[in-house]
């Protein structure tokens, strides 16, 4: 299948695997880039530039074929030190890097200077307007129903994507409720050229976390994620649990006056405990609506086999043949 995205990219299938922590390390990049799709290795998991230069040559030992990484800008005030980290990208000779957060405005003339194509991941048309006009060459449009941060418009992408269809004139993946080849063909049908994958891809066999957070994930149905930090207007969308009912119960008793500081034991440090030990009572992950669609654990190659094969069965005979 070609779209614009496999074009700008490089690659074979228009499905990109985003960025998660303490998921996206260099054997599930590169078991996506392997199968056609586009792996991207999460920078900020690494903890610092030099250990981010070693995991994109373990990387690279692992696949031949194109990956990305992805790099948010956090709004903090002890900041990463970026510019150590676009290094490490730039002379790893990573050519795709995914943006997320805060405005990657300044940081885009080193990368490009490099030649690196940039998509900046979005949860509104304003913001994904914003990063064509500051000259991102892509962007991935989050729905509401993805899991980790949705924003706080709230829009699902039954209408988010033929908006930014209707504005946007660079391309475009649908990101939030990805999981099948239905959600291909649905997201193409809406103007995007592409899908990116969070939480499918957590529950394939490459993905390196444990088995108790892939078997939660296919046991979870579509009515198993909420919505937190929404009174700090940081909204995370997370699988339910005992610390996520905990977090809701303060957000609930201190209102307005809630602090980050009042949930830190919820939030603070939780992801190697639940994705490398398998707790995952221990806080709250982010997770998405999708796990509802989600029943079984294949490999990447699988997964992204079975998606196209199916896309191409939906539009040659199911769609085609409505038009009979």
């Amino acid at each position: 299948m070609k779209t614009r995205i496999t074009e700008l990219f490089g690659i074979q299938h228009p499905i990109i695997q985003g960025g998660m922590h303490f998921v996206g390390f260099a054997e599930l990049a590169a078991a996506v880039s392997n199968a056609g799709g586009l792996g991207i290795i999460t920078a900020l998991t690494q903890k610092t530039a030099t250990d981010l230069a070693k995991e994109i040559a373990r990387c690279r030992e692992m696949t031949d074929k194109p990956f990305g990484v992805n790099l948010t800008f956090l709004p903090t005030v002890h900041a990463p030190d970026y510019p150590a980290y676009i290094s490490a990208i730039i002379e790893g000779g990573v050519k795709i890097v995914e943006t997320a957060g805060r405005n990657p405005q300044e940081h885009l003339p080193r990368l490009k200077a490099a030649g690196v194509k940039v998509i900046h991941k979005c949860t509104s048309v304003r913001h994904s307007l914003k990063a064509e006009a500051i000259g991102c060459d892509a962007v991935s449009v989050d729905g509401f129903e993805c899991g980790g941060h949705p924003g706080e418009d709230d829009i699902p992408n039954m209408i988010l994507l033929p908006r930014a269809a209707e504005e946007l004139k660079i391309p475009f993946v649908a990101s939030g409720g990805m999981a099948d080849a239905r959600s291909l063909v649905a997201s193409l049908a809406l103007g995007a050229d592409g899908i990116n994958m969070g939480t499918r891809f957590i529950a394939t066999r490459e993905a390196p976390v444990h088995e108790n957070v892939k078997r939660a994930i296919v046991a979870a149905s579509e009515l198993d994620t909420r919505l937190v930090m929404r009174p700090l207007r940081n909204t995370e969308r997370v699988l339910v649990n005992p610390a996520v009912e905990r977090l809701l119960e303060k957000e609930a008793s201190l209102g307005k006056n809630i602090k980050f500081e009042d949930i830190i034991e919820e939030v603070a440090g939780v992801y190697p405990k639940i994705m490398k030990e398998g707790k995952t009572d221990a806080g709250v992950w982010s997770c998405g609506m999708v796990a509802g669609l989600i029943h079984d654990i294949p490999s990447c190659k699988e997964l992204i086999d079975r998606i196209m094969s199916e896309a191409e069965a939906i539009i040659r005979q199911r769609l085609t043949g409505m038009l009979g």
